[in-house]
């Protein structure tokens, strides 16, 4: 997908710089996929659409002030990857943090992160044992139903952050069952890229006390 094409298609300037970028990333993601499965081989062929236009798309949902960004489960490097070379380009003062238990998937985004020059640091543990970072926003891209989602975010989102989650065709059963637990304030956007998905933006957060319920 050309330059191009990618802006019409996700309404984001992107200029030569950040495209490049965004290049150099996929031919990285193409070259270590055999080795590691960083993204489904089948999606390979689709790679512009299925996973970069889709990361690109949740950055108009994310304030312009956000400074402390935080990917969960940051896998082959979406959305978290795509968003911190966009910021690169859009809000040089953010900084990214990435999170990837898994070794060989930290390794690569380091890789990416050496070769693009983008502002972000991973970390190669799993969620629950990471210091509190007071994000201003957080990502995660399939990662885990919403609920548990939720519990993981909450410890490393700012008072006045927001999380900003891709969903799919189950979304709504998943809020339903998310607010049986967590009280938060919640809009959505259909996806531009999956007719059946959506990306819901989450804020003012907080777990019910025990013994009280969302109704």
């Amino acid at each position: 997908m050309n330059r191009d094409d990618l802006v019409a298609l996700t309404g984001v300037p992107l200029d030569v710089n950040s495209y490049g970028k965004l290049q150099k990333f996929v031919a990285l993601l193409e070259k270590w996929t055999p080795r590691i499965n960083l993204v489904s081989r089948s999606t390979l062929p689709d790679i512009w659409t299925r996973h970069v236009a889709d990361a690109i798309q949740i950055y108009p949902l994310v304030p312009e002030s956000a400074r402390i960004w935080a990917d969960f489960g940051s896998g082959g490097g979406f959305p978290g990857l795509v968003l911190a070379i966009l910021t690169r380009q859009l809000s040089p003062e953010a900084r990214h943090i990435l999170i990837e238990s898994d070794q060989r998937k930290a390794a690569f985004l380091r890789e990416v992160i050496r070769q693009t020059g983008v502002s972000a640091l991973v970390h190669d543990k799993r969620i629950e044992t990471v210091a509190p970072i007071g994000a201003d926003v957080v990502t995660a891209r399939a990662l885990a139903p919403l609920e548990t989602l939720l519990g993981l975010i909450a410890p490393h989102l700012a008072a006045t952050g927001c999380a900003v989650l891709p969903k799919g065709a189950a979304a709504d059963s998943e809020i339903a069952m998310a607010r049986a637990s967590w009280s938060f304030e919640l809009s959505h956007s259909p996806s531009l890229i999956e007719p059946d998905a959506c990306i819901l933006r989450v804020t003012e957060l907080r777990r019910f006390s025990e013994g009280c319920s969302g109704e």
